[in-house]
């Protein structure tokens, strides 16, 4: 059995039998998150939660006073930063950026791999907020939210590999891996997470390119067109694809030959989003 094989095995065989080791989402994305569910929950009691967290305070802030949100008055503490963008956008904000702090590991290979993958995962998110805001009436927060979780699944993958230093050596087939079981794994991250069910399958709805399930828009086809349009063209892993045959632009409204990052005001909204999700 090849390398690639023995290693697809053992970790099919894991995620079969509940033996998979998934990530918890961090403790403050988990007490905002319970914290939202309750009806009686106001900016105020939501602002003591967050203000455990220093740093997450401060990037809510930053993102209320940036280009994003549109504010024309300076918001200086966090009780205004969420009445400036609502409870539950700030829960999705909350939630996302809090995950950064997952993507990094001390094993330098693992850690650059993690890196990278969350760095295109804000780049997909900026690009799901675009498209949501301009082209669906889907939530924009929402679908930040799923583009910062789309990859998910990478995390208890890149564990597992840690302790099989010949896969770390060959990235191809670690790839390969990746490529194939990301999304099952993500899947079921999100699912014991309670996220809700339009985004617990967007890892594996968003690169199923050939998806139509249904005539409107959902979160997956946000993605797939963000995924799609988030790489430089002579990096592209998907440039094999034609966009004129992926029903999710047509689902948009959106014509195949349209990259919101070549579109100048589009692009200056994906910059401004990215700049506030970083």
């Amino acid at each position: 059995m090849s390398l690639e094989k023995e290693f697809l095995a053992e970790l099919v065989d894991a995620i079969s039998n509940d033996r998979l080791t998934l990530p918890t989402l961090p403790e403050v994305a988990l007490k905002i998150r319970e914290a939202v569910n309750d009806d009686d929950i106001n900016s105020n009691s939501l602002a003591k939660i967050i203000g455990q967290d220093a740093a997450l305070a401060a990037r809510i802030v930053k993102v209320a006073n940036s280009p994003l949100m549109r504010g024309t008055v300076v918001v200086d503490n966090l009780q205004l930063a969420i009445t400036r963008m609502g409870i539950n956008f700030v829960r999705n904000l909350a939630t996302g950026l809090a995950m950064e702090q997952m993507f990094q590991a001390t094993h330098d290979v693992i850690d650059t791999r993690l890196r990278a993958s969350w760095e295109h995962s804000v780049e997909v998110a900026s690009i799901s907020h675009v498209l949501a805001s301009n082209f669906t009436n889907l939530k924009p927060d929402q679908a930040a939210l799923a583009g910062l979780v789309h990859e998910i699944g990478i995390l208890p993958i890149l564990t597992l590999a840690e302790d099989n230093p010949q896969i770390l050596e060959n990235e191809e087939v670690l790839d390969k891996i990746i490529q194939r079981l990301n999304g099952k794994v993500g899947q079921a991250i999100l699912k014991a997470w309670e996220f809700p069910p339009e985004i617990v399958i967007v890892p594996k709805a968003c690169c199923d390119f050939t998806r139509d399930e249904q005539p409107q828009a959902d979160y997956s086809d946000v993605v797939t067109v963000a995924k799609l349009q988030s790489y430089p063209s002579d990096k592209n892993p998907y440039a094999h694809i034609d966009p004129a045959t992926v029903p999710a632009f047509r689902k948009l409204g959106l014509s195949p030959e349209i990259d919101v990052q070549t579109v100048d005001e589009l692009a200056v909204e994906v910059e401004e989003a990215k700049q506030a999700f970083s």
